[in-house]
Parts: C-alpha cells; sequence; structure tokens
C-alpha cells in the first residue's frame, strides 16, 4: 500500500475528535507558557536592566527567536519518532525553560532570563504543532473544526497564564517576577502528562521517489504565499503590538496587575473565538474568515489610536486577539490545502519557519518602536501590511477564477 493510501487509511473522525480533545487540554497548560513569557517576561527585563530600558522586549523577543529556530527541528523529529513522542519531548524542553529563566532573576543575570525564554520558545515550536496534529487524522470536512478545537484550548492558556504571573510572582519575594517563571515549569509539565492520552499513528516513511514536490515548487504557488503571508500578517501584528502593550500601560500610570488582566483579556479573546471559527469556515470560506480577521486588527489599530485609557488598551488588546484568532486560524487552513501527506512535515516545517522567524522580529522591533517613538507609532505602522494581505486575498481569488476559466 503506497503511503497516501495509507495516510488515507488512518483518517478516522472519531479518533480525530478524541485527538483533538487532548491537544486542547494540551494547549491550555502548553499554550500558557507563551502567555507567561509575555506578561512577565518584558516586566522582569524592564526589572533587571540599567537605565536603558529600550531592550525590555528582548525577553519575550527571545522566546519567539525559540520558535522560528524550533520549528524545522520539531517537524523533523515528529516525522522520525512520531507525534506523541516528539510532542513530550517538546514539553519537557519548556520544563527546563522555565527553571532556567526563574535562577535568571533570582541570580540578577538578564542574559540567563533571555536564554531560558530562547529555550521556552523552542518548546512552544513544539507546540504550534499541536494544530497540525489535530488535522492528521481528520477528514477534510472536520480538519477546519480540529485545527479551532485546539486553538480553543488557548481560552483556558489565557486564564492560566496571567493568572499565575499574579500568583506566583512574588513567591521569591522581595525578587520579583522569578515565582511566574517557576510557574512556567509546572504548566510544561502538566502538559506533558496530558499528552500521554494523544493517539495518532506514525506515518510510514515514503520511499524516495514518493517524498513530493520540492519545497521550493511548493512555496511558489499562488496559494501558499498568500495563506503564508497571511498567517505571518495575522501573528506579527499581534505579537508587534501585544509585546508593546504591557510596558505602554506601565507608562501611561497603570499597574504591573492592570497590564497582567489586560494580556489576559487578550489571549482569552484569541482563543475564545475557536469554539466556532471553524463552522465559521466551512460555511463562509477560508478567505473570508481571514479577510474579517484582517478588519478586525485595523479596528484595533483604530482603537489604540483613539486614546490612552484603560479601556482603550483593554478593547484595543481584545480586538487583536479575536483578529489574531479569525486570521490565523483561517491562514492555517488554507496552509493545509498547499500540500499532499507526504508532503506534510517539510511544507509545515518550513511555514511555521517563516511565520516565528518574522514575528520574532517584529517582537524585537517592538521595544525599539515603543522606546523611540511611542505607542501610537506602534498602531500606525501595522496598517500598510493589513492593505498588502486584503490586495493579496484580492489576487488569489482573481487567479482562481482565472485558472478556474482555462
Amino acid at each position: 500500500m503506497s503511503a497516501l493510501a495509507e495516510s488515507a487509511s488512518q483518517i478516522d473522525d472519531t479518533r480525530a475528535r478524541r485527538n483533538a480533545v487532548v491537544l486542547a487540554v494540551a494547549q491550555a497548560f502548553g499554550g500558557a507558557q507563551a502567555t507567561i513569557v509575555v506578561a512577565a517576561g518584558s516586566l522582569a527585563g524592564y526589572y533587571l536592566l540599567g537605565a536603558d530600558k529600550s531592550l525590555a522586549t528582548l525577553p519575550p523577543t527571545s522566546f519567539l527567536i525559540g520558535t522560528a529556530c524550533g520549528t524545522v527541528p520539531a517537524a523533523l523529529l515528529m516525522r522520525r519518532v512520531g507525534r506523541r513522542a516528539g510532542l513530550m519531548a517538546g514539553m519537557s524542553i519548556g520544563v527546563a525553560a522555565g527553571l532556567i529563566s526563574m535562577q535568571g532573576i533570582i541570580l540578577g543575570l538578564f542574559w540567563m532570563l533571555c536564554a531560558g525564554s530562547l529555550l521556552g520558545g523552542f518548546a512552544a515550536a513544539f507546540a504550534q504543532q499541536f494544530r497540525f496534529a489535530a488535522a492528521d487524522t481528520a477528514s477534510e470536512e472536520f480538519r477546519p473544526k480540529a485545527i479551532a478545537w485546539v486553538m480553543a484550548g488557548g481560552v483556558a492558556a489565557g486564564v492560566i497564564g496571567p493568572q499565575t504571573v499574579i500568583h506566583f510572582k512574588d513567591i521569591f519575594d522581595p525578587i520579583p517576577f522569578a515565582g511566574a517563571f517557576l510557574g512556567q515549569a509546572a504548566v510544561m509539565a502538566a502538559a506533558f502528562l496530558v499528552l500521554i492520552f494523544l493517539r495518532i499513528p506514525r506515518l510510514p516513511v515514503a520511499p524516495r521517489h514518493m517524498r513530493g514536490r520540492p519545497i521550493l515548487e511548493i512555496m511558489r504557488t499562488p496559494r501558499f504565499i498568500v495563506s503564508v503571508l497571511c498567517a505571518v500578517t495575522a501573528y506579527a501584528i499581534m505579537s508587534f503590538v501585544m509585546t508593546a502593550a504591557p510596558l505602554a500601560m506601565v507608562a501611561c500610570g497603570f499597574d504591573t496587575v492592570d497590564a497582567a488582566f489586560g494580556i489576559q483579556w487578550h489571549v482569552i479573546a484569541m482563543f475564545a473565538p475557536s469554539f466556532f471559527t471553524g463552522s465559521l469556515i466551512n460555511r463562509f470560506g477560508k478567505e473570508t474568515i481571514v479577510a474579517t480577521g484582517l478588519l478586525l486588527l485595523l479596528g484595533c489599530a483604530l482603537v489604540a489610536l483613539s486614546g490612552i485609557d484603560l479601556a482603550n488598551f483593554y478593547i484595543a488588546l481584545i480586538l487583536l486577539g479575536i483578529g489574531w484568532n479569525f486570521g490565523f486560524i483561517g491562514a492555517t487552513a488554507m496552509v493545509t490545502e498547499t500540500y499532499r501527506p507526504e508532503e506534510r512535515a517539510k511544507v509545515q516545517g518550513a511555514n511555521d519557519f517563516i511565520v516565528f522567524g518574522i514575528v520574532a522580529f517584529a517582537s524585537l522591533m517592538s521595544g525599539q518602536v515603543l522606546a523611540a517613538a511611542g505607542w501610537a507609532a506602534i498602531n500606525v505602522i501595522v496598517l500598510p501590511f493589513l492593505v498588502l494581505c486584503f490586495a493579496m486575498l484580492t489576487w488569489l481569488a482573481i487567479d482562481r477564477r482565472r485558472r478556474s476559466r482555462a
């Protein structure tokens, strides 16, 4: 039996639903580490640095760099050892990352905090594969829902992460924030335990002549180009604005608890729509949902530019989260249509490498732009990228019509 036929034989939506639930729970814990690093990382960096605070966002930026660096190794490891073993290995790396960051803060070593964040990002690259893992055993019809179910686990992550920061940050008083990263290690350990219940058969290694098209050939297809561009834009804008938001809120006179609650509502908004995003995609189409997400991101920028009251920050962060959800899940579903089963590992790895490489750069520039030009500049910069995505979605629709007539 060919690798393609064997892959098709493994599609079973009963099993897919079970796996999606397991991965959603794992997402609740594994995804919480990202909110911990975002909510506490820049504030801990601000605490550790001297007079020059422009690098305060380097810990969350290091996290994203680690994610970019881990995407290809994560995909390749899972192709070799299977989804469950590979994902559990990633979660164990996250445990070590939290302990390193905690120790860095206790010792007053900014570089160690950044190193732990980098390693945590590497672990997050494995967690990013949760959404693709959910699609592995799903039918084409259930696939968008499976992806969305997993992303829905981020609702709990949106509560677990900030609450961990709020309740654990002063465990090592008078040293602030170190306890938050002990909490990071704990949530990653919980994700490790949940993944024991995952059941995804290993795909057979395809013969060399059946390993699919070269990756560059796939990356040149219009659908891949547009789907990755939209995923990059949705995620990069979310990271660019979110990373700066806690520092901007503190600079505007709000306290760190206000900032943590802002991130909590933002993360809940990122994942709560996932309960119905898959159904919306099936009903209205992937491109329509992506375009809706881009419009919500535009709304985020306009609300942020209209004032600096606490309500402006919270509403902007909520719109930012919902816009990311529609844009990123829609674009992810588009990506799954660009590859054959035997091509999935290299395409998924390439997709995430591109996305998180650019997202890491956006996060790094966020701190620099905030320090140099302020919160308003953060929100003005995103506008031309949204226009570009709308133009590319229009181009894709025109190209599809042209091909259907040919």
